[in-house]
């Protein structure tokens, strides 16, 4: 990959104390670097990374906390070192928790950085935690606007944050690089993962170079399929969490997670003798959580008690892994070769699928027929109205849907209309976003 812009917009990340600054940097910039604890004062000098999205770079930088003028002798060295990025940065990122709600240290910050001139974006992290939302409105007291909350340690809110963050720095468009087909491969230990890896490379396939690194580390490896560019990034076996150790274990963890974040394609590998544990499934949900297209590999097919029953072994599966129905499952055995050619074939196909656009006339064709067909039901005397749909993006695709009131959506009418776009357009084996937005009947938009 290209080296980032040097001159990219900077975004620092200020707020008081265990807020979660870091976890926010490391997970904007998809990196450990900055230690996270629950121990307030971690964090003392400004650390620097880079963050990629929708094909811009920026610079984050994470500071330390700001306390108050009675907090130990390293406090003013912190403040300085808040100000001072501060004084350099485009976008400011004020991180509060929602949790706590809003303290003494939130108003002095906030007197700081309305003497900055700078764009503020008010970040209300761990709003997973229990009490949070109904701490939320305490966060307008603050007078910088409508807080964006976040979970930085699941991820939750990331995308909306970024999308802001993009619309106040300059354009400064990321650096074109050589495009790959990135496929993670996961699983827990001894499923067979890493011989499928091997069984993967082993095919009358270049590999280009290889990036080395321990046996718990993820192993980056570019190689070539039937002419089409790919990355196998090689994560180390996740265990269940009741297993994970301090230090090293967490990390493969971790990596596993990083992996699938950095993925176009996952291969889940499921050992076909195992029953299925909420780990596996666990990872299935991060795999859809990020958008990314999914396969669930049943690994060691050779050693099969009845190898001519896939098709009941499928639909137990399909069982267990329903909240992806659109997840295919491919057959292999690493020690045979059996179904990698056809692995490989597959996950080519699903990234094709991940990049398709539909056109918009065809979209709302089919949404109102799917909708004359079958009506959302009323809710308290209103019904949903669908006036617009469009594609917004690919990769993973997403569509928004310009409704009357996002209130009245079902869950189970969400449930249809994606399954009938899927239907109709077959994107099988990738997520897929809806996003619905309230507009008014004659097409002006108001805020959902």
């Amino acid at each position: 990959m290209t080296a980032p812009p040097e001159h990219a917009p900077l975004v620092a990340i200020v707020g008081r104390p265990n807020v979660g600054k870091s976890a926010l940097f490391n997970r904007l910039t998809r990196t450990r670097r900055a230690l996270v604890e629950e121990i307030p004062g971690t964090t003392r000098d400004r650390l620097y990374g880079y963050c990629e999205w929708r094909g811009r770079y920026v610079r984050v930088v994470d500071t330390g906390g700001v306390e108050g003028p009675d907090a130990d002798p390293f406090s003013a060295l912190i403040r300085q070192q808040v100000l001072e990025a501060i004084a350099e940065a485009d976008v400011i990122l004020f991180v509060v928790d929602a949790a706590d709600g809003i303290s003494a240290a939130d108003e002095a910050i906030t007197d700081l950085l309305r003497r900055s001139a700078r764009p503020v974006l008010l970040v209300a992290n761990k709003t997973d935690r229990q009490g949070a939302a109904a701490r939320l409105d305490d966060c307008y007291t603050l007078g910088l606007g409508e807080p964006i909350a976040i979970s930085a340690y699941h991820g939750q809110g990331i995308g909306e944050l970024l999308d802001r963050i993009i619309e106040l720095v300059p354009a400064i468009e990321a650096p074109e690089r050589e495009e790959r087909l990135r496929i993670a491969v996961v699983g827990r230990p001894n499923v067979g993962k890493s011989s499928l890896v091997n069984a993967i490379l082993g095919q009358e396939r270049v590999i280009v170079s290889e990036v080395p690194g321990t046996t718990r580390d993820a192993i980056d490896t570019p190689f070539e399929f039937e002419g089409h560019l790919m990355l196998l990034v090689d994560t180390a076996g996740i265990r269940r969490r009741g297993k994970i150790e301090r230090g090293v274990e967490r990390h493969a963890v971790q990596s596993a997670e990083h992996a699938i974040g950095r993925a176009d394609v996952v291969f889940l590998i499921v050992d076909q003798g195992e029953a299925t544990v909420a780990q596996d499934t666990h990872i299935a949900g991060i795999v859809s959580d990020h958008g990314k297209g999914l396969i669930l590999v049943v690994n060691k097919w050779d050693l099969a008690e009845d190898r001519d029953d896939r098709r009941g072994f499928a639909s137990r599966l399909d069982r267990r892994y329903q909240f992806v129905p659109w997840a295919p499952v491919q057959f292999t055995s690493a020690l045979t070769g059996e179904g990698v050619h056809d692995l490989l074939e597959l996950a080519v196909h699903i990234d094709q699928v991940r990049r398709r656009r539909v056109q918009t006339s065809e979209l709302n064709l089919m949404v109102q027929k799917a909708i004359s067909e079958h009506g959302p039901s009323a809710v308290h005397g209103r019904r949903l109205k669908v006036m617009y749909v469009t594609q917004a993006e690919v990769a993973p695709p997403t569509f928004v849907f310009f409704v009357n009131d996002p209130e009245l959506l079902h869950f189970s009418y969400r449930r249809f209309l994606e399954n009938r776009i899927r239907a109709v357009f077959g994107f099988e084996g990738t997520a897929i976003r809806m996003r619905f937005r309230r507009r008014s009947e004659d097409r002006r938009e108001e805020s959902a």
